[in-house]
């Protein structure tokens, strides 16, 4: 095999086996807000998983955090961040400094990032749904709605049980027994019935 075949199938390969990449909450709000469609993202923004990252700020979750004997404050500690955040540690959220959320008024693609990454705070659509690069577009979500392609093939989660105890779990400082049944009516956002995209 030349040299010039040999690298084509291993760049191809690595671009193949990249990651998803997470695009944020407000990516998804341009087309989950219609009441006609569900408005999937009104109905989030109510629930406590809109919040997530806030509580981190709380006197309580500080509190929580010294009796935990953890290292860094609770908006800063991996050990919350994970569930009180999209993706952190595997490609989404990251804890960034205050220069990084105020990029000088030229910097489109500072403006960018720091969208994205304020966006990927809170348990947003993609900690559930799983990162959204692929799956954002109208025309994937139309054939993925219509049964012509097929979700993982877009990285398209549909949550499960295991999915929320990823988080629910005996772990977690503020731990209830979770009922997976009752909770998930809590934050229901379904498509209306009958409801088909064109």
């Amino acid at each position: 095999m030349n040299k010039f075949l040999s690298v084509l199938i291993l760049l191809g390969g690595f671009l193949y086996a990249q990651e998803i990449q997470y695009v944020g909450t407000h990516k998804c709000k341009s087309c989950h807000s219609s009441s006609k469609k569900g408005a999937q993202y009104k109905v989030w923004q109510k629930t406590k998983h809109a919040q997530a990252f806030e509580t981190l700020l709380s006197d309580a979750a500080k509190k929580i955090a010294t009796e935990r004997g953890l290292k860094k404050a609770p908006h800063e500690a991996p050990e919350c961040l994970k569930c009180h955040t999209v993706g952190f540690g595997a490609g989404g959220y990251e804890v960034k400094d205050e220069a990084f959320y105020t990029p000088a008024e030229d910097d489109r693609a500072g403006k960018k990032a720091a969208k994205r990454m304020e966006n990927l705070k809170n348990v947003g659509c993609e900690a559930c749904h799983g990162p959204g690069e692929k799956y954002k577009s109208m025309r994937v979500m139309k054939a993925i709605f219509s049964g012509d392609a097929d979700p993982a093939d877009y990285g398209l989660v549909m949550p499960t049980k295991e999915t929320c105890l990823k988080c629910h779990n005996e772990e977690s400082p503020s731990y209830k027994p979770f009922d997976f049944d009752s909770r998930v009516k809590e934050i229901a956002h379904h498509f209306p019935e009958g409801y088909r995209t064109k």
